[in-house]
């Protein structure tokens, strides 16, 4: 595998009901077809070598002698596939009729699992036909010639790969046999089925399927027969779809009148990661695990083809890219917001606040929040206090903007110019203010904290944090000037998140409001920048933070896949070249090492994290999801991006 992603397909093949030799021909079309895209693991419908809707005929000799034939067919051909191959067919065994999924690899048979449970209500009469494989006693069939392993108690593994079936209903029933699977460590369960259509179906069909992806942590690639089967009584539309982890990351044209083939990339590294941090996922698997046949299959080690991913690749993994849901998940993270702030309000009885208010998007998305919390509150936003401070980088569009936005809101202002006593602090420390450095610039950033503290204590308030969690991965805060406050609101959201939360308060929450709405959009369109260093001759913004420190986008990137899925630099590197082909990859590299530096290094400032609301997947409160010690060591992170 390529950095831990396995290829994988769900085929819908055309089918001819009782006619195997067709059948037989159109799988191993497929199956090349997919092979040669690169796939590893790939499936097929429920009897898919005879159709499912052949009845009665399936005590037909002929063709059950048929399929047995046209299986060899398959087998034959798979030498030269490499891929493990999952077809479906009748097996008989003993006295028994099974409805089962073949395992196939490379011109090998490797396994026969029946089906667990035969639906046999309404429109199925599966029991008419087949045995269940739950009382089988049978542990081999004889099959093309060969003694296979039979089973549901089958898992085939190769490497960190390990792959497991189930049948149709099997998915639909209380536990589903992939769930105890799962817990004996497949983490690619497929699913071969004859799923038939009726309104509504499709639906809950889907939320199975994505539902079973998540509990299982598992990759589930799910297969389903269409068009060719009977129409007698009933429709099949062919669905093809592979969920990962709760998600889809490809799925199938429906009702399609030819062939249709899902295919996808899924992350083995990923799946893992997230079993293994999971505790309670190890806590069911002592409770609830049961003996499993392991069946060892072997595939030649090959890149993927053209070095390219088949999965939805985020350029923001902290933003929905359906609109629809984004803006959802704006007002769901902001409505979190406000909870967290009016709770922390309510349970020390207080009805003011003190926020910092720059005209940035931070310290406005904070502003806001504090708006929505006192609203739900039901307290007067005079109980607001926003302080401008403006200093020597504060620039004209800014600061109007700031006292724009309080003005709109009806909050109590107050401006407090800072340079003055920050030139006193500089006379002080014997500090020349023509140097520009840190000094220059963290003495303004405490002088604002100190105001902001003090201020708070004068009108019985608390001051409410406006850093974000991107500041905080990277550090970028000055240790006991923004870095601190009572309560911070910002704390979990990202940077490229903020602007769309605060275009969700601009068209949503303020719609139709002339004044409050443009200038929200106008702060989204600013620069980002703590104004620190003076304005340029035109009065604007000379500092601009993502030229210091890096692009958001980028840094927001190996946040998420970092700290959400503990990939290492070099993977982290390589989804970010294929992510973002408008960075030169020097420059990729030279971003991910700052950010690999500056994680581990600013780690004593997230130690000491005022309290604030998590989320989403990530947070970095010292108190809850990342407990890291300060002097813990960035050797062997930034080594292998050194050798990038």
């Amino acid at each position: 595998m390529d950095y831990g992603f396995l290829r994988v397909a769900s085929i819908v093949p055309r089918v001819n009901v009782a006619d195997c030799e067709f059948n037989a021909q159109e799988i191993i079309a497929q199956m090349s077809l997919a092979g040669g895209k690169g796939a590893k693991v790939i499936v097929f419908p429920e009897m898919s070598l005879t159709g499912y809707t052949c009845g009665d005929l399936f005590f037909q000799e002929r063709l059950l002698v048929s399929s047995e034939a046209m299986l060899k067919l398959v087998v034959d051909a798979s030498a030269n596939v490499d891929a493990l191959v999952f077809v479906g067919m009748p097996v008989r065994c003993t006295n028994a009729l099974y409805n089962c999924a073949v395992a196939i690899c490379r011109g090998r048979l490797l396994g026969v699992i029946p089906k667990t449970y035969l639906p046999n209500y309404k429109e199925f009469y599966e029991k008419r036909w087949f045995a269940s494989a739950a009382p089988n006693v049978y542990s081999e069939v004889s099959l093309c010639g060969q003694c296979v392993p039979m089973g549901n108690d089958l898992l085939f593994k190769c490497g960190n790969i390990v792959v497991a079936a189930e049948i149709c209903e099997d998915l639909w029933t209380v536990v589903p046999p992939s769930s105890h699977a799962a817990l004996a460590g497949a983490n690619v369960i497929v699913n071969l089925s004859a799923s038939n259509e009726v309104i509504g179906k499709h639906g809950y069909l889907c939320d199975l399927v994505k539902q079973q992806s998540a509990r299982c942590v598992a990759a589930y690639v799910y297969s389903s027969a269409g068009f060719g089967e009977s129409s007698t009584d009933l429709v099949f539309a062919g669905n093809a779809m592979i969920a990962e982890n709760g998600s889809f990351i490809a799925c199938s044209e429906r009702f399609a009148m030819n062939a249709r083939m899902a295919i996808a990339d899924v992350d083995i590294d990923k799946i893992n990661h997230d079993r293994q941090m999971t505790t309670s996922y190890a806590d069911c698997m002592y409770n609830n695990l049961k003996p499993y046949r392991v069946v060892d299959f072997k595939l030649v080690e090959s890149s993927l083809p053209e070095g390219r991913l088949l999965r939805p690749l985020h350029r923001l993994p902290f933003v929905p890219a359906d609109g629809k849901m984004l803006s959802d998940r704006c007002e769901e993270i902001i409505n979190i917001q406000a909870a967290g702030l009016a709770r922390r309000l309510a349970a020390i009885h207080c009805s003011n606040v003190v926020i910092g208010v720059s005209g940035g998007l931070d310290s406005t998305l904070a502003l806001l929040v504090a708006a929505k919390a006192f609203d739900s509150l039901q307290l007067p936003r005079n109980g607001i206090h926003g302080i401008t401070m403006p200093g020597f980088g504060t620039t004209g569009r800014t600061y109007e903007n700031a006292l724009t936005l309080m003005r709109a809101l009806s909050i109590s202002m107050e401006e407090i110019p800072i340079n003055d006593a920050v030139k006193i602090h500089f006379r002080d420390i014997n500090h020349d203010a023509s140097v520009h450095d840190v000094t220059y610039e963290n003495s303004q950033a405490r002088e604002r904290t100190q105001i902001l503290m003090d201020y708070s204590n004068k009108v019985s308030g608390i001051v409410v944090g406006t850093g974000d969690l991107s500041e905080l991965a990277l550090g970028w805060a000055t240790y006991n000037g923004d870095h601190m406050s009572m309560y911070g609101v910002n704390a979990g959201i990202p940077k490229t998140l903020v602007k769309y939360l605060v275009k969700w308060f601009a068209d949503c929450y303020f719609a139709g409001n002339e004044t409050i709405a443009p200038a929200l959009h106008d702060i989204i369109a600013t620069p980002i920048s703590p104004e620190l260093i003076p304005a340029n001759e035109k009065g604007e913004i000379e500092q601009k933070t993502e030229d210091l420190v890096g692009p958001y986008e980028l840094h927001d990137f190996f946040l998420y896949n970092m700290l959400r899925n503990g990939f290492s630099p070099r993977k982290i590197y390589w989804l970010a070249c294929m992510t973002f082909d408008d960075y030169d990859q020097e420059i990729i590299k030279k971003w991910l090492k700052v950010f690999v530096k500056r994680f581990f290094s600013q780690q004593f400032k997230r130690s000491c994290l005022p309290d604030g609301p998590k989320v989403g997947s990530i947070s970095l409160s010292p108190r809850g999801d990342w407990r890291m010690p300060s002097d813990a060591t960035s050797a062997m992170w930034v080594k292998e991006c050194d050798e990038l």
